[in-house]
């Protein structure tokens, strides 16, 4: 990824070129001139990193070499343009001075800045100098001379993404069906159900599958999932347990000992119908780990289930409980190919390819080949789908061994990996390694990681989110990674998951070229060691330490961290990227402010942090995300004065807002504002926020909550005419909604305590609707005419209580699923006017029985109705 790291360079030069700066002259020359260097520079680099992935030794070191290079120059470049945004920025007599002249500070700094460019340059020059003694040559830059289109997909999409989940079930049907009914059988007794099979049959999928049915929500009222690996501690996987079942970060966890841990695991579960899911488990000893102090799983006589997922048949006996052991089979030939053209030969494919017979005559070779591994047969087929190339399936045929081993799946992994587009594409994808093992990695944190890491080009006519998104689109697409849930009523994907298998490859290929290393959760150490100790990485990834100083370079420009007890953050002047999960930091105030290169920080479930008011100084600062993030001091109004704000995510009733006299920012790049101010009730503040969101005029998602929620807000959204999603919550009493509301918006929810008049007639009229989420009406008669809502295609109502809902033959044509919860009244007769509608929830409605008319009609129509209690 050396060749990433100098195209980041040169885009970022380029936007520097672009933006208005007044460095002097003398500094700007050298900029540019470094920039011809660099330029050369990746030519070169070609050529190198070609010879050592062919096994040249001698190379590694300059490729290394490289590397450094470009970002001690993105460094550099960046501290000049650093001092220039904050002389703009400064405020009053001086903040004039340093606008018109130059203060000694600044002539010193620039000096400075002179110098480190100046020794740059000269260690290319020495880079030079040992290319031309190992003979490497200039390559050109051909494809990535123009960095304006450098980065750029094929337009070739399906009309929609099909989820794994789905696509992987063909020829498992048997099997799903098998063990759903063991799962949710009469049996009392807590009892075991096994799935057995080598990696990459598809045992978890098909686990997943049943977790996250609508069968395991209504059978079992609590369900968690750990995902063991060959390398766990028994405390860590417990302690995750309780976390999911409590529903809570429960910090306190943190500190407790083992058997506290399994005890209140045990004390929680014992009331309680409750599915387990053990997932990869390799030891046979797990089970007695999990509950050598106490018995974490109780058995209650209530049905309640454990579900576990290995490779290996001796672990699935071990179990000493009532066991259910499902070998999983591998698909026959028939399933294979069916899968395999699912991927390779999608129907929106064939109509473009001439010989769509010669490809499946070659395709079903290719598919045998596979020997009934979906994960295998996926890969394959999303590689073969980017090259329609007959000569490039037979040159696959030709070459596949006689004798199937392991080695085989990781060559088509790295083909599937060297064939994307281009190196953004690949660092794209490895970093997906930065992530735990199994995890559920939201696109809309991907996207905007990838931004801050500058691996999304700027491409004509397109955000950076929609390439970032396109770039998911094409890792799916591959069957890179796997899109596991898509968002509400826009068939976007919303989540992803890579496999164990990919994602193993995606570390060891990270580890080797220097792009990401870790720290092993169970030792402590550093993962294995690169081939080449001089391949440092500038990326760390941490899981699960506890009372330490995390380790790092002082040059790493990215840190993950993920379930740290009470750990410090080393000084790292260069970081670019903080995301951290579920854990308690020390002392963070003292290092945040130092980070001025810092792109993206996300604290999510995490204690002990305090933002300094020195936060206004990040002026790189694109998301900042402190979801479910207790801190110890408000947030500080400087955060309102950074410029270059995408995404904010502020929640658990932070401070007011700053005093209107204090915005000077216009926010022009801020896209998303997710906001909790619950403690805001004074008139005062809500001017100031009034002010504040008025100069968010780009917005597209605004999630705000405030106790009470004033209606003036609305008035608020009338400046904001980019809004796609919009959530408001906590209004008191709502007499009714404004006549406009922003046109393009595509999903709403309004949560109030009343409503009074009925808000259908000016929802109705938002033709761009799909989602709309509404609590509180109280009024008699609710009406929806004819032709309204034309594109809406989910629909949540909850604490309804009106008498008489009126539906109109030709509204909600695209109706597909309805949501009712603690609506006191029976269903209207409306609904069977609903052509599109497949699913129908109620919750808390005990007034509608099984024999209600309306309901029967709806399952009749074949509109399936999920009913529940709690």
């Amino acid at each position: 990824m050396a060749e990433s790291a100098v195209s980041i360079v040169l885009g970022n030069v380029n936007a520097l070129a672009v933006r208005e700066t007044t460095m002097l002259c003398c500094v700007t020359l050298e900029v540019e001139l470094l920039k011809d260097e660099l330029k050369r520079l990746r030519g070169f680099l070609r050529d190198a990193d070609n010879k050592w992935r062919r096994g040249d030794e001698s190379t590694a070191v300059l490729v290394g070499q490289i590397r450094e290079v470009a970002y001690d120059a993105d460094n550099a470049i960046e501290a000049a343009e650093y001092m220039q945004k904050r002389n703009r920025l400064k405020k009053g007599f001086m903040g004039t001075i340093s606008r018109y002249a130059r203060l000694p500070s600044d002539l010193t700094n620039l000096h400075k800045v002179g110098v480190e460019i100046q020794r740059i340059k000269r260690k290319i020059s020495d880079i030079f100098e040992s290319a031309n003694r190992l003979k490497i040559v200039d390559l050109g830059n051909t494809s990535t001379e123009n960095l304006q289109v450098d980065g750029e997909l094929p337009q070739e999409y399906g009309p929609m993404h099909q989820n794994f989940e789905d696509v992987v079930m063909v020829g498992f049907e048997d099997d799903y069906q098998e063990i759903v009914g063991k799962l949710l059988d009469k049996g009392d007794s807590l009892s075991v159900v096994s799935l057995v099979a080598m990696g990459g049959a598809g045992k978890t999928t098909l686990a997943r599958k049943f977790y996250t049915s609508t069968s395991a929500k209504q059978h079992f009222e609590i369900v968690s999932w750990v995902t063991v690996s060959q390398k766990y501690k028994g405390i860590d996987l417990l302690k995750d347990i309780l976390k999911q079942i409590t529903g809570s970060t429960f910090r306190s966890a943190d500190q407790m000992q083992e058997y506290e841990v399994a005890k209140m695991i045990h004390d929680f579960l014992s009331q309680k119908r409750y599915l387990v899911v053990l997932d990869d488990v390799w030891e046979t000893d797990t089970w007695e780990i999990l509950n050598r102090t106490t018995r974490a799983f109780p058995d209650a006589e209530n049905g309640s289930r454990i579900l576990i997922t290995t490779r290996k048949e001796d672990v699935a006996n071990h179990v000493q409980m009532p066991t259910h052991v499902h070998p999983l089979k591998k698909l026959d030939e028939q399933k294979s190919w069916e899968l395999f053209s699912s991927k390779a030969l999608p129907s929106y494919k064939r109509s473009v390819i001439h010989d769509v017979d010669e490809f499946e005559k070659l395709g079903r070779k290719l598919a045998r080949k596979c020997g009934g591994l979906p994960l295998e047969l996926a890969v394959l087929g999303g590689y073969l789908s980017k090259n329609l190339n007959a000569q490039t399936w037979s040159d696959i045929l030709l070459d596949w061994p006689s004798t199937k081993n392991e080695q085989m799946m990781r060559n088509m992994l790295a083909r599937s990996y060297w064939d994307l587009p281009n190196h953004y594409l690949r660092s794209c994808f490895l970093y997906i390694a930065a992530f735990p093992e199994d995890s559920m990695v939201y696109v809309s944190d991907l996207t905007q990681l990838w931004i801050a890491e500058s691996f999304i080009p700027h491409i004509p006519n397109h955000t950076l989110e929609e390439t970032a998104y396109k770039y998911v689109t094409e890792l799916v697409e591959r069957s890179l990674v796997h899109a596991v849930e898509t968002s509400m009523g826009g068939g976007r994907i919303a989540i992803i998951r890579i496999h164990d298998i990919l994602h193993d490859w995606c570390k060891e290929e990270a580890r080797q070229d220097g792009f990401l290393d870790g720290v092993d959760k169970t030792t402590g150490r550093a993962g294995a060691q690169l081939s080449s100790a001089n391949l440092a990485s500038y990326r760390s990834t941490f899981q699960s330490l506890s009372n330490v100083i995390l380790p790092g370079a002082p040059n790493v420009r990215t840190l993950f961290g993920f379930q740290l007890e009470s750990v410090s953050l080393p000084r790292l002047r260069f970081l670019r990227v903080l995301y951290i999960e579920g854990s308690t930091l020390r002392d963070f105030s003292t290092v945040i402010g130092g980070c001025i290169h810092l792109r993206y920080l996300k604290l999510h479930c995490c204690g002990g942090v305090m933002l300094p008011s020195s936060i206004g100084q990040l002026l790189y600062l694109q998301t900042i995300d402190l979801r479910d993030t207790k801190l110890d001091s408000q947030v500080p109004q400087s955060l309102w004065e950074i410029p270059t704000l995408r995404h904010v995510y502020l929640t658990d009733g932070f401070s007011p807002p700053p005093p209107a006299r204090s915005v000077r920012q216009q926010h022009k790049e801020l896209q998303t504002l997710f906001w909790d101010v619950s403690d805001v009730g004074s008139e005062c503040c809500y001017h100031d926020m009034e002010i504040l969101l008025g100069q968010m005029g780009q917005l597209t998602t605004l999630f705000l909550v405030m106790s009470p929620m004033p209606s003036e807000v609305f008035n608020i959204l009338a400046h904001m005419p980019h809004l796609v999603d919009i959530s408001l919550s906590n209004f008191g009493v709502l007499d009714k909604l404004p006549a406009e509301l922003p046109r393009g918006v595509k999903r709403l929810r309004l949560c109030a305590h009343v409503i009074k008049q009925d808000p259908m007639p000016i929802l109705e009229k938002l033709h761009y609707l799909v989602v709309l989420d509404l609590s509180g009406y109280e009024g008699q008669t609710m009406f929806c005419s004819a032709q309204g809502f034309p594109r809406l295609q989910e629909l949540k109502l909850v604490g309804f209580s009106t008498d008489d809902w009126r539906i109109e033959v030709g509204a909600m044509p695209k109706l597909s699923d309805l949501t009712l919860r603690e609506c006191n009244r029976k269903l209207p007769e409306g609904f069977l006017h609903l052509p599109s509608l497949n699913h129908l929830m109620l919750y808390r409605m005990p007034q509608i029985s099984e024999d209600d008319n309306t309901l029967k009609e709806l399952e009749r129509k074949g509109c399936q109705v999920h009913t529940y209690i709690a």
